[in-house]
């Protein structure tokens, strides 16, 4: 007999690595050596680079793995890291959020763009904000006119 086949996820292994892979490097480079959290007021301290650099493995590690297997990330996990050190990046810790508009003064909302630049390497990712785009006025009327010096001189 045929075995009944179950519902469940295919490379469910795979998958629960990456998420592995995920949730320790964030947490890795959010903790210092002395058990506290780096959320707080205290100033960094340089014994956290050990910390910070196996979270950098682990974030290395998570990229090669999702692509040796070929499963897609997810956006939002593949905009936490940086492209060009593999560092986690965490707004006002290790990144420096900027919303951008360089369009005419600002004047196009949909135009936003979010800047993340890496404070370890001091690359910077630009990723579009999500702003809904105005209508288009396509039924507009095509404007005529009877002044001779505006026609065409073609007869």
């Amino acid at each position: 007999m045929a075995k009944a086949k179950t519902g469940g996820v295919q490379n469910k292994a795979i998958y629960s690595r990456l998420s592995f892979l995920q949730q320790a490097a964030v947490f890795l480079s959010t903790a210092t050596l002395d058990g506290k959290s780096a959320d707080t007021s205290e100033p960094k301290q340089e014994q956290n680079a050990p910390l910070q650099g196996v979270g950098r493995r682990l974030a290395t590690d998570l990229r090669a793995v999702s692509l040796k297997s070929r499963i897609r990330l997810n956006p939002a996990v593949k905009q936490s890291i940086c492209k060009f050190c593999d560092s986690i990046l965490i707004d006002g810790d290790s990144c420096t959020p900027e919303i951008e508009n360089k369009s005419n003064g600002g004047r196009k909302p949909w135009a936003d763009v979010l800047v993340r630049k890496c404070h370890t390497c001091g690359k910077e990712r630009r990723y579009p904000v999500n702003a809904k785009r105005p209508k288009r006025k396509t039924g507009r009327p095509v404007a005529t006119t009877n002044r001779p010096d505006l026609m065409d001189q073609t007869g």
